[in-house]
């Protein structure tokens, strides 16, 4: 057992090439297997900023909630301004508004960077803080909850991401919890890149079809890059013979393992839409069957792998 101030819990990724793949299906569902065992007692992560669903499924009760700073904005202060134009003509971005010798600075296309503020003669312009989102802590039933929500448009969504994976691994470090299990975003942009960054061990949710299997060669590049173990999940594994034994030939070549195959079952979407993991919604079913197995599988490779703070 861990202890408060002790060595940094592992991180367990889930991730998927694509949206759509049962990725939050399957992390809930470890959600929930996890807090049923103290081995495995998790602080629980959604890092999809731009489109959070984690909470969807694990009913979480917000007990702190934080405004996020992703950048600056330029402001103008027209009683300073002499309405030369020159921060018009250095801005790259054309944020800068003219009307009637009347300058402001348009907050959706300032990218922060500052360059009418250096070069206005007058100091008419400073740069304030930009509130990019919002983060929240919660309690859930299979354990604390870090999300947040990136404003629509906004940037620094892999700062965001950071910054929610920081505030969670230091509770699981104060409260000895031994895992986090981090619900990534999709593709394989910034927020992914920091999703992953960090993670002991990472798992692939693919399914078998022509989009889903080079999705899933593109995220395990990503991960290869970052020298993160990976695993793989063919969810609706049933659904397409040919594009499953795709992803195993595939899978073999590589050296990679296949923690399971989930079949297709109308009762995932079921259980998604009454708020709950299907491995709580429909316990003896085949697809919380094959769940529980997938689970130790990646339990057992997880148990395996040495943390980053760990020595010989």
């Amino acid at each position: 057992m861990l202890k408060p101030g002790g060595p940094a819990a592992k991180q367990l990724v889930i991730l998927s090439g694509k949206g759509g793949s049962g990725k939050t299906s399957v992390c809930a569902a470890f959600c929930h297997l996890a807090s049923l065992s103290e081995r495995a007692r998790a602080v629980l992560i959604d890092a999809d900023v731009d489109a959070s669903n984690l909470e969807l499924v694990v009913a979480p009760h917000r007990v702190e909630e934080h405004e996020f700073s992703g950048g600056q904005l330029a402001v103008i202060n027209p009683a300073l301004c002499a309405g030369c134009g020159i921060c018009a003509d250095v801005c790259r971005f054309e944020a800068v508004l003219e009307w009637e010798s009347i300058y402001t600075v348009n907050p959706i296309a300032c990218e922060g960077c500052a360059a009418c503020q250096t070069q206005c003669p007058e100091d008419a312009i400073h740069m304030e803080p930009q509130v990019a989102g919002r983060w929240f802590r919660s309690d859930s039933r299979y354990g604390p909850l870090f999300h947040a929500a990136l404003t629509p448009g906004a940037e620094n969504s892999g700062k965001l991401v950071a910054l929610v994976k920081q505030l969670a691994g230091q509770m699981a470090i104060d409260n000895a919890y031994p895992l986090m299990i981090v619900d990534g975003p999709p593709g394989i942009g910034c927020p992914v890149i920091a999703a992953v960054s960090g993670a002991d061990l990472a798992v692939i949710v693919a399914e078998p079809t022509v989009s889903g299997i080079a999705d899933m060669q593109r995220i395990l590049r990503t991960v290869e890059h970052f020298n993160v173990s990976a695993l793989v999940c063919i969810n609706k594994a049933d659904i397409y013979t040919a594009g499953r034994e795709e992803i195993e030939v595939f899978c073999g070549d590589k050296g990679l393992a296949i923690a399971g195959r989930i079949p297709f079952d109308l009762a995932v979407p079921e259980a998604m839409s009454q708020g709950e993991p299907i491995t709580v919604y429909e316990p003896g079913g085949r697809v919380s069957q094959a769940l529980h197995e997938t689970w130790e599988h990646v339990l057992a490779v997880l148990n395996n792998t040495r943390r980053s703070d760990e020595t010989d």
